[in-house]
């Protein structure tokens, strides 16, 4: 659908949302950020909803400044799905045993690695870079660097909340691996820690929101930000790399003769540096996935919705962007108070997973509709497949 421009902001704010049905939280949001003097556009995705700071499904434009809430505390959080050759017809008819040899492979909730995975040993996973990617540790923020043994344990590792691994089938019947988690605890801390430094800095003494607190190019504070913000995205990129070559190992080990195309991925919390109309920008995607044209991408739904790939359209409008996923409805505490164990048992049949009281706020009825979504983007991406998923792994 084409975008409708809303008023209320210094720069254009083009929502791919109705925004009558956004919340009034995460208009103020939209307006407060389009307000800022560094801000030279926003688009707001179809999955648009309240959050910390700048609001989920926004990307922003900037010139000569970045907002660390613009990115969101899980730096570099995003997706990645692979393609195998195995056919649905292939798999058990009782698919928990398989369920339990991922959950081994792949720590969940807030389980880690008792040692960290040695990529050396690991089937599928680059061997080098390694070493150098580790160095970069310790030029990270003072604050951070007692917790080098965590981060190393973490990679590899899922996470809570919505992030997942999932087994999933498309419409030929072709099985797929889908996976989505971030930057775990060492991305959490340096994007707090910067939040709190931004917000403590002269110049957003007056802002309209704090959380809203910018970095300026050519500072020391901005310098900084942009290494640890840089080396948080690529520890993302390569925890779901990891991740992904652990549950292909498990895989190889249940159906000998498995082969896997090439991996798909993307961050969808992350800072890109861009070129728009001549201008070189700082773009932050906060729930948003880059759509440029050709590029293929991931946008997922719910425990039992399914995920779409998609090709991006290259859409400038909206700085080459599409939504991250569906995207909350509700809040987790207003799942928690609306749903039952009954509704998620009945709202994820035939999908292996968790049934149990610990996940029931990801209940698929907590989400926007995925179809509603993706009809109200079809201008920023088209339709490679829709996957449907046979396990559900949550931590």
């Amino acid at each position: 659908m084409p975008y409708r421009e809303v008023p209320g902001g210094r720069a254009p704010i083009r929502m791919w949302a109705d925004p009558a049905q956004v919340e009034e939280q995460a208009m103020r949001q939209l307006r407060n950020v389009a307000s800022l003097p560094w801000v030279e556009g926003v688009a707001v995705m179809p999955d648009v909803h309240y959050g910390l700071g700048a609001t989920v499904g926004s990307v922003i434009a900037m010139r000569d400044a970045v907002a660390p809430a613009a990115v969101g505390v899980d730096i570099g959080c995003g997706m990645s799905a692979v393609r195998t050759s195995l056919k649905a017809e292939r798999l058990p008819d009782n698919l928990r045993h398989l369920r339990s040899r991922l959950e081994q492979a792949v720590p969940v909730g807030f389980a880690h690695h008792k040692t960290p995975v040695d990529p050396a040993k690991v089937p599928g996973l680059p061997k080098e870079g390694w070493a150098e990617f580790w160095a970069g540790f310790d030029r990270l923020a003072e604050a951070v660097r007692p917790r080098r043994e965590r981060a190393q344990a973490q990679l590899g590792t899922l996470g809570g909340g919505n992030h997942f691994l999932e087994i999933c089938r498309d419409e030929a019947d072709t099985v797929w691996v889908v996976l989505h988690s971030g930057s775990r605890n060492i991305g959490k801390e340096l994007a707090e820690y910067h939040i709190e430094r931004a917000r403590a800095l002269p110049h957003n003494q007056d802002l309209p929101d704090r959380d809203l607190a910018v970095f300026l190019a050519g500072t020391p504070q901005m310098a900084a930000y942009r290494r640890d913000l840089f080396w948080a995205q690529e520890y993302a990129r390569r925890n779901r790399q990891v991740m992904l070559a652990l549950v292909c190992d498990v895989l190889r080990r249940h159906f000998p003769g498995i082969t896997f195309a090439e991996p798909i991925s993307c961050h969808h919390n992350y800072v890109a540096e861009e070129t728009y109309d001549g201008m070189e920008l700082l773009v932050t995607r906060k729930g948003a996935i880059r759509a440029g044209a050709g590029e293929l991408g991931t946008i997922p739904g719910s425990m039992a919705t399914g995920t779409y790939i998609v090709r991006g359209l290259g859409n400038p409008a909206a700085y080459h962007s599409a939504s991250h996923g569906a995207g909350r409805r509700m809040s987790r505490a207003q799942a928690k108070k609306t749903f039952t164990l009954a509704d998620l048992a009945e709202q994820t049949r035939g999908v292996e997973c968790r049934k149990d009281a610990g996940v029931l706020d990801e209940i698929p009825g907590a989400y926007k509709d995925l179809e509603s979504v993706m009809a109200a983007q079809s201008d920023l991406v088209e339709i490679v497949a829709h996957l449907r998923q046979i396990i559900c792994i949550k931590g």
